[in-house]
């Protein structure tokens, strides 16, 4: 596994994904998040073993109030 501070390249070497409950079963654009790291790991469901991304615990609670408040255009 390759890792830095912002990142991994091989997600399944972490533990405690979990997918949100609003992923629908018939999307495919999923996120899943982990628990239980220094780091929020984030990781496309589809690609268990591929790469993820790491954000600071304020990094990550500012990217999901953007979210939630539509701060962020699709």
């Amino acid at each position: 596994m390759v890792s830095n501070r912002r990142g991994t390249t091989d997600a399944s070497t972490l533990t405690g994904w979990f997918k949100s409950s609003y992923s629908g079963g018939s999307n495919g654009e999923c996120l899943e998040v982990a628990r239980g790291h220094a780091t929020v790991p984030v990781r496309d469901s589809k690609a268990a073993d591929g790469p993820a991304l790491m954000f600071s615990t304020q990094g990550w609670t500012r990217f999901v109030s953007a979210v939630k408040g539509g701060e962020l255009s699709a």
